[in-house]
């Protein structure tokens, strides 16, 4: 039994209890959208799934904090009853006796503020504009101690598994062990994961974000006519293009910084890192160091970020520091 093999179970099963209601969220969707403060689009599937991944986690590892996206103060006003009556009666396809109080203390518990030695860090919906597209986003969810990712669980609902007939995925990294991906259904044994071996450099298969304020495309355009890059970027939402790149199916993902001040939130990272970085890539900013979950809720130390299958991360980091990129 490996050092954290409860804590990759929980967490399995954390993640895979929150895919369920965000599939069945998304069969109703047109409803309970609302605008937080920033104008991404938050729905109440953020919301359960939130509150259920952070209910299981409390009843397993009860003295446990937990470094969230989403908190309920929205909710607990009374102008969105109706958004919180939703919620609620989704989440109690999973916990029929979920008390309305309740779920939002469990929501709640993801306010910590990530100064603890363990914590967990958790992305209810990563890429919540691909889930009202029904396209690609992740629930994330990793174990930090002493500031290392020990536990990684990183679903793709949308996410063809590799027989290519169905769609949903789990990646499950534990430190030092290994990743695996086993299917979001559960009805099949866990494949181990592995980064592609390196090919020829202009066929390098890079990922990007869809939305461009979420890093730039511009920036991206011009690395890859410096590396002699000759295939186009594939776009996709959240987390998934984690999974791309430890699985082999794509080779790089950049995540460059738009202005001098923004810093990554850890939870849109942790879970996916572990992943690649188990299945044999390498992740770090874009000067090449490695990323720091110890400093609270965003990676402060860090700009950007580069994920690779590792044979060409350098190359990567060289071309951010000859074209200039990340300086303002």
């Amino acid at each position: 039994m490996s050092r954290y093999e409860t804590e990759r179970q929980v967490a399995l099963q954390a993640v895979v209890e929150a895919a369920a209601l965000c599939r069945d969220v998304q069969t109703q969707m047109g409803e309970g959208v609302l605008e937080k403060a920033d104008r991404s689009p938050v729905t109440v599937a953020d919301f359960g799934s939130q509150a259920l991944v952070c209910r299981r986690l409390a009843n397993a590892f009860p003295g446990d904090p937990i470094v969230a996206e989403e908190d309920a103060a929205e909710l607990r006003r009374s102008t969105n009853d109706a958004l919180r009556h939703q919620m609620l009666a989704h989440v109690r396809r999973a916990v029929a006796d979920a008390a309305s109080d309740d779920v939002l203390d469990w929501i709640d518990r993801g306010s910590h503020d990530g100064s603890a030695s363990r914590f967990w860090t958790l992305d209810p919906i990563d890429g919540t504009k691909g889930f009202l597209r029904r396209e690609q986003y992740a629930i994330s969810l990793a174990l930090i101690v002493d500031g290392r990712i020990a536990v990684g669980a990183l679903c793709c609902p949308s996410y063809p598994l590799q027989d290519g007939r169905r769609r949903g995925i789990v990646c499950i990294a534990e430190q030092d062990e290994g990743a695996w991906e086993t299917s979001l259904d559960r009805d099949g044994e866990c494949a181990s994961l592995r980064v592609r071996p390196a090919a020829d450099q202009r066929a390098i298969r890079v990922c990007e974000s869809v939305e461009a304020a979420h890093s730039s495309h511009g920036d991206s355009a011009r690395i890859a006519q410096a590396l002699d890059i000759g295939a186009p970027p594939v776009r996709m939402d959240s987390q998934a293009k984690y999974a791309a790149v430890a699985r082999g199916d794509a080779d790089a993902y950049l995540r460059l910084p738009k202005g001098p001040d923004y810093r990554e939130k850890i939870w849109d990272h942790a879970g996916g890192v572990i992943a690649v970085t188990e299945a044999g890539g390498r992740v770090t900013d874009i000067h090449g160091r490695p990323l720091d979950f110890s400093v609270g809720r965003s990676l402060q130390k860090n700009r950007g970020v580069v994920v690779t299958s590792g044979a060409f991360h350098e190359a990567f980091i060289d071309a951010i520091a000859a074209l200039g990129i990340g300086r303002f």
